[in-house]
């Protein structure tokens, strides 16, 4: 524990981490260490250093999801995958820095600052959890929790080249997550390896008496990561996704050559139509921007957060606590959100984005009627420059194309780093099975890291 605590203290100007609990993490190690001189059977994840992002709730701790709305706000319960893991064995090290209420691809709209990419500091570590990858990336905790609703998972551990894992939605109980978008909201995992992502996925998975949508469904503990030789999974991809413009060209060159290994290695591989990707991106910031104008209403300043001290009526209390406190990006979204879900633009665009979902639901289920596994890029340029993209937020929110897929239909997906840009960074491949089969998506994800690793 005190390793971990020197290299955060060492790494500050990565501003990964909002709050280190130093001392607090110190007493639970010594707790842990005492039962280990009493003989006491070790529990499954005993010891292991875990942070988790500013959306997730730690008992009596800070949790502001990066927006000064929230100021002073200490949560008065842990998230069930927080409870999980601690009774598990685990220490939870700090909570991480990360895009104001988990909205944005970048981790630039933070009201503690951007964070930066430990491999060139001059460059993001994608967002929203940008603060939870990084951690890991630099070394400061063995692995972390973040929260992925369009790709916020995914997306930062293929700029910093870790693992980062978005379970089937509903896999993982969202109780004590800071909503953005509901429907589209799960807790995910990031690591140096699947092994890892495997382990605590099991532990904080499964049914939960405070979230309705949270599966019944129970995964395997130990998770069998071993494949059978005699019956490779069938993979598809969609060409449409490979050959759209907005691919850097050396991320498309280096995922053909990958399916040209896989078919080498005996694997079937299936190309698929995809008429849908122009689609997939409006409609997710439309349905995700409403659920967030619902979401956030909650916050006014009345009960807890930041206050107004000198506004004169109700309503410029309300409206200066809200302008105060909410960052320019989630203001955007709220508004956006407020736009789609009103009188006479509700049905041109609300029940639009909701028709896509289903076909796009209904066509995912025919596809995984023909293949076992779906493989894509997870971002179209690998980490771009602080302050690159900050005066177009379009730009920014159509690098979200080929993430948001996952989350519009709820199933799983993973980032796996193997390979590497002729620019320095990394990038990474990404892997999709059908809902709640996790165990087959980690098994293959384990067998290509270990075979494919580095190429």
């Amino acid at each position: 524990m005190q390793y971990y605590l020197l290299k955060i203290s060492e790494s500050k100007n990565l501003n990964a981490f909002v709050q280190v609990y130093a001392e607090q993490a110190l007493q639970r190690a010594r707790e842990l260490d005492r039962t280990i001189k009493e003989g006491q059977p070790l529990s499954p994840l005993h010891g292991v250093v875990i942070s988790i992002k500013d959306v997730i709730s730690y008992k009596h701790f800070p949790l502001k999801a990066a927006s000064k709305i929230l100021s002073g706000y200490k949560s008065t319960f842990n998230a069930t995958a927080v409870d999980r893991l601690l009774t598990a064995g685990a220490i939870i090290i700090g909570s991480n820095n990360c895009d104001e209420f988990a909205m944005g691809s970048s981790n630039e709209n933070s009201a503690y600052g951007p964070v930066l990419n430990a491999r060139d500091v001059s460059r993001v570590p994608g967002g929203s959890s940008g603060g939870s990858a990084v951690a890991v990336q630099a070394g400061l905790c063995m692995a972390s929790l973040g929260s992925d609703t369009g790709g916020s998972v995914r997306q930062p551990a293929d700029f910093c080249g870790i693992v980062g894992l978005k379970p089937t939605y509903g896999r993982v109980s969202r109780y004590g997550l800071i909503a953005y978008g509901s429907s589209f909201d799960q807790i995910g995992i990031f690591s140096k390896n699947t092994e890892d992502a495997a382990s605590l996925l099991s532990i904080i998975s499964g049914p939960d008496e405070y979230d309705a949508t949270a599966s019944s469904s129970k995964l395997p503990s130990p998770l069998n990561l071993k494949l059978e030789d005699d019956k490779k999974p069938v993979i598809g991809y969609f060409k449409q996704m490979l050959d759209h413009p907005s691919l850097d060209e050396e991320i498309r060159n280096s995922i053909y050559t990958q399916i040209e290994k896989l078919k080498e290695d005996g694997y079937i591989i299936k190309e698929l139509e995809f008429d849908l990707i122009d689609y997939i991106v409006p409609a997710y910031y439309v349905l995700t921007t409403a659920e967030a104008s619902s979401n956030l209403s909650r916050y006014d300043g009345i009960r807890y957060g930041h206050q107004n001290k000198n506004a004169k009526d109700l309503d410029t209390f309300y409206a200066q606590n809200r302008t105060e406190g909410f960052g320019r990006e989630v203001q955007r979204r709220i508004l956006l959100g407020t736009f789609v879900l009103s009188t006479g633009y509700y049905d041109a665009y609300f029940t639009k984005a909701q028709q896509v979902r289903r076909i796009l639901l209904e066509q995912t289920n025919k596809l995984f009627e023909e293949v076992d596994l779906l493989i894509s890029p997870v971002s179209p340029e690998t980490a771009f420059k602080i302050g690159e993209k900050t005066s177009d937020p379009l730009q920014m929110y159509l690098a979200d194309i080929y993430t948001v897929f996952a989350n519009l239909t709820g199933i799983p997906g993973i980032s796996i780093p193997l390979f590497e840009h002729s620019n320095g960074l990394p990038f990474s491949l990404q892997i999709m099975t059908n809902h709640f089969n996790e165990e087959l998506l980690l098994a293959v994800s384990a067998e290509w890291m270990k075979k494919y690793g580095g190429s």
